[in-house]
């Protein structure tokens, strides 16, 4: 009854300090047996994780249809699939872009960066234009999110500039790409 009225007046207090709370009201329990009791009770509060936010795709620029849907890939270079994720270093967010060869599974470009601002998937789009044969890049279609790294206009050119397709998802599922 009490653990009840505790968790009532702070719903998201932690385990180890609801028990420090019972033992300072008088209530001798075990840290286990109070894990226990919230557990069979379903009080157990679950942590919440903090996560990055990888794509903002509310933004004015251009955004480019699905080219890829319903499409089989038989070989390399016919389409690179790019994504942002975001890695936890020293404390702090850090973000990995990747260009990955749909076919081969083989990373063509990447950079890892402090920031989503586009220079990072710029970054790794590059390396990737540069180590690949320009009669291997026309026609290539380049798959992603609606990101505003993927829509600037920067981005946008040197795809072009260099004969690639752009295609992207439709309705922001993070599984399209």
């Amino acid at each position: 009854e009490r653990i009840h009225s505790y968790r009532k007046w702070m719903p998201r207090i932690g385990g180890a300090k609801l028990h420090y709370l019972m033992n300072e009201a008088g209530y001798r329990i075990s840290r286990k047996n109070l894990f226990t009791i919230l557990r069979t009770n379903s009080l157990l509060v679950r942590k919440r994780k903090k996560y990055a936010v990888t794509t903002d795709s509310r933004h004015w620029m251009k955004k480019y249809p699905n080219l890829i849907r319903g499409f089989d890939f038989e070989s390399p270079n016919l389409l690179w699939v790019s994504d942002i994720t975001y890695i936890k270093v020293k404390g702090e967010f850090a973000y990995l872009s990747l260009i990955t060869d749909a076919y081969s599974h083989k990373i063509v470009g990447h950079c890892l960066n402090r920031t989503l601002e586009s220079e990072g998937a710029m970054m790794a789009l590059q390396p990737a234009i540069e180590a690949t044969p320009e009669n291997k890049r026309i026609g290539l279609i380049h798959h992603s999110d609606r990101g505003s790294q993927y829509c600037c206009k920067e981005y946008v050119k040197l795809l072009k500039n260099n004969y690639i397709r752009i295609s992207m998802t439709e309705n922001g599922d993070p599984y399209e790409n």
